[in-house]
């Protein structure tokens, strides 16, 4: 595992500990269940797994929540079972990366509770005070549906303290020099375990400004430059993922000049995809590639269709958003904050065309693909469930009672219906025609083309809006992708230099290109170029 730019052709797998396997009969998953469990991801062919905090927290925001930086709740396991998953996931040629939660804690960690116990606490500046809750006023509120200021009194001291999101979860000063100082030392603290990693969550609000929106501040991007020399000097080849809601050029600072972040999610193409399947028109998505700015050779995108939270709709415009709700969450119940809070194949209707294509887009788009537990064998929701937790339900292994997550009772409710029975991973590994065998040839594929490994795309214009076709080029592999997002048959104009023999990778045969070419409703090709 020695090679230091593994993530730009990897294809990494999000994991909430809790809901995938319960290897000792608690109801709760945990990390001996994720190593009981790594021969099945690598049969799927994942590079990196990023496992959701697994620290200890009163899970007001299911482990967002720090209450110790330092140690796995008991709920997960130990250090040590950390340890062995480590050790065991790198012998299957895994990586772990894990969630590195900046930008605040618990309101139950010792530091806050040591903050508001005492103005004069050393740790009273560890975090943000205030006498008054009219300073930053320029800063959104997140939460939009819970939270009505981003700050919440605290009576014990007198004095506001500040928050982005919940207010359970005060915001840490950054421009403490210890606050900075603290949170190397915790990276450093799990990256001596041998974690590959971390997924920075929230990166954008770490420092507060008057007169501005508190995003994306300069003093933000030096201490995230800072973090970065820090892991450069001590820990090379391990990575930094940014977690910056924001459009592609404003996210762009974030990987510096190859300083900063080595990745950072692309957000806003997300949605665009699943604009693109319900409108059956591409120009969504190419609008948005258009937007997206150059970055540095040693950088990478991460693209997902879903993952832990609700399908955000922060970066859209409020009719997009307002057609978006109409189109896949019309129950009120559907919708959270401003986004979706359902998983991707009831979002296509469980439609396996439809599923297929979207996987197809995210798999050959510029960027590294994220798949969310549950994703590659089609897996329900249960929207009866509060908040989030309907998109984080027990995975669902076979037909067996609990889905075959555990021996008892679950931590959740499962999805309703007895989804379990009819789709679970028992039932698709073998089956070379299931939807879970279509998401591992995609993953195959991808891995063994190195065009897919750059960060370029270009767009071919064929006539017909209806079919998003591209080219993907890197290091002397090039390959064109077809993705007809209509539901019907769709007929494209192949450009005379694409007039010729090519490699049909799913095939394998060889098809000969003319000038026209009909795809049918939601289908897609990847031709490999022969030169």
């Amino acid at each position: 595992m020695t090679n230091n730019l593994w993530y730009k052709n990897a294809v990494f797998y999000e994991i909430s500990v809790r809901a995938f396997k319960d290897s000792n009969g608690d109801g709760h998953g945990d990390l001996r269940g994720i190593a009981e469990k790594l021969d099945y991801l690598q049969a799927l062919g994942v590079d990196c797994i990023w496992i959701m905090p697994i620290y200890p927290s009163p899970l007001k925001d299911d482990g967002y929540d720090i209450a110790d930086y330092y140690a796995v709740d008991k709920a997960f396991g130990s250090l040590d079972d950390l340890k062995e998953l480590i050790r065991s996931a790198h012998e299957h040629g895994i990586r772990i990366v894990m969630d590195l939660v900046l930008n605040h804690t618990s309101d139950e960690h010792p530091w806050f509770q040591a903050s508001r116990s005492d103005r004069n606490s050393p740790y009273r500046d560890y975090y943000v005070w205030s006498d008054t809750d009219k300073k930053y006023k320029d800063a959104r509120i997140i939460f939009v549906d819970t939270e009505h200021s981003n700050w919440t009194w605290d009576e014990k001291t007198g004095q506001y303290y500040w928050h982005r999101f919940y207010a359970s979860q005060p915001d840490l000063n950054f421009d403490n020099p210890k606050v900075q100082e603290e949170m190397l030392q915790v990276a450093r603290f799990w990256l001596d375990l041998g974690i590959d990693g971390f997924r920075a969550d929230a990166v954008p609000y770490l420092i507060e400004r008057e007169g501005s929106n508190c995003e994306n501040l300069p003093e933000t991007h030096d201490y995230l430059k800072k973090l970065r020399s820090f892991m450069d000097q001590h820990y090379s080849g391990r990575i930094l993922l940014c977690e910056a809601n924001q459009y592609p050029e404003d996210v762009r600072p974030y990987f510096g000049d190859g300083d900063e972040f080595h990745m950072g999610f692309h957000f806003p193409i997300m949605p665009r995809i699943y604009m693109a399947l319900k409108k059956g028109r591409f120009e969504d998505m190419a609008e948005i590639m258009h937007r997206t700015p150059p970055i540095p050779e040693n950088c990478q995108w991460c693209t997902f269709l879903r993952n832990h939270d609700e399908l955000t709709l922060e970066m859209v415009t409020p009719e997009e958003r307002q057609w978006m709700w109409e189109q896949y969450a019309p129950e009120p119940r559907m919708r959270l904050n401003m986004g979706i809070r359902r998983r991707f194949a009831p979002l296509l209707d469980n439609d396996r065309r439809k599923m297929e294509l979207a996987n197809s887009i995210l798999f050959t788009l510029p960027g590294s693909p994220i798949i969310y537990y549950g994703d590659e064998i089609g897996m329900g929701d249960n929207i009866d469930l509060p908040d989030r937790n309907g998109v984080r339900t027990p995975m669902q292994w076979d037909n067996s009672p609990n889905a075959g997550f555990s021996k008892n009772t679950p931590f959740s409710d499962l999805v309703k219906g007895a989804e379990y029975e009819r789709i679970n991973v028992a039932g698709q590994i073998n089956k070379p025609d299931s939807f879970f065998s279509s998401v591992k040839r995609m993953i195959k594929y991808r891995k063994a083309h190195p065009a897919f490994g750059g960060s370029s795309m270009e767009w071919v214009d064929t006539g017909n809006q209806a079919v998003a076709v591209y080219v993907r080029e890197h290091d002397g592999d090039t390959v064109l992708i077809l993705n007809n997002l209509s539901a019907s048959a769709e007929t494209v104009n192949i450009p005379v230099k694409f007039q010729k023999s090519h490699l049909d990778l799913f095939t394998g045969q060889k098809l000969n290109l003319t000038d026209k070419l009909t795809l049918q409703p939601y289908a897609y090709l990847w031709l490999h170029i022969q030169k």
